[in-house]
């Protein structure tokens, strides 16, 4: 992973929404990239990912092998979603299983040839915890210890949920970065850069001043979003 804060002047950046175990949506994306990176004029490019690799989706598994090895064009920065911090809570320690059951871990563990009978009833959340760190490659938990909680880059501040209002970018605490919703989406406040963020699904991109939220819920549309940015213009991608 690199940590570029000043994006040169030739370069172009890719970031991707909520994948959400959609390989498939993934793949598709992958190739959009590269397609467009070849319509619009090679160049060195950046891709970001905004969080949210796992859960809900079938097959987190397979999203994870992907990002792992950096199929994209060229560099490739992923930041951490709250799902990332529900997965790696469960991995450390069996009894954070509630929320993250709730909230499509069932499908993360079925991913990985978990069985999650039993925790479907609330039982066997030790039992399940020892088989899915046993089923984690390390190269999976190599991408996960890497996630990186925000970026910083020329007038973008990229993070995962979005950040609260009145407090500088760079002392924003990292469970704002992974979790806020209201404060942040009501915000009219100019933030001193743009915000780009998942986190909070929407048929469609939203575009604000302040903000864009590209996460359009692909686990559930099948639409998964990819801002491009090429100085100071930008283009949607989707995936169809």
């Amino acid at each position: 992973m690199i940590e570029p804060e000043i994006l040169a002047d030739d370069m172009r950046l890719y970031i991707i929404g909520d994948i959400h175990g959609r390989s498939d949506l993934l793949d598709q994306m992958i190739n959009e990239i590269h397609r467009d990176n070849e319509e619009h004029g090679w160049r060195e490019s950046l891709t970001i990912t905004l969080g949210d690799y796992v859960d809900r989706g079938p097959d987190s598994r397979g999203v994870l092998e992907r990002l792992a090895r950096n199929p994209f064009p060229a560099g490739y920065v992923a930041l951490k979603g709250n799902h990332e911090v529900l997965f790696e809570s469960f991995l450390n320690e069996a009894s954070n299983a509630a929320m993250w059951r709730r909230l499509g871990g069932l499908e993360t563990l079925h991913s990985y040839g978990v069985r999650t009978t039993n925790l479907k009833l609330g039982r066997g959340v030790e039992e399940a915890a020892h088989a899915l760190n046993a089923a984690l490659p390390e190269t999976h938990r190599a991408f996960l210890s890497s996630l990186r909680n925000s970026l910083c880059i020329d007038g973008y501040f990229l993070c995962h949920a979005g950040v609260r209002p009145n407090i500088p970018l760079d002392r924003q605490s990292v469970d704002d970065l992974f979790w806020i919703r209201d404060e942040f989406l009501n915000s009219k406040q100019d933030f001193g850069k743009m915000i780009i963020h998942g986190h909070s699904p929407h048929e469609w991109p939203e575009v604000k001043p302040n903000r864009v939220n590209i996460d359009t819920g692909a686990f559930a549309t099948g639409r998964l979003t990819c801002l491009a940015i090429d100085g100071d213009r930008s283009r949607f991608i989707f995936t169809a």
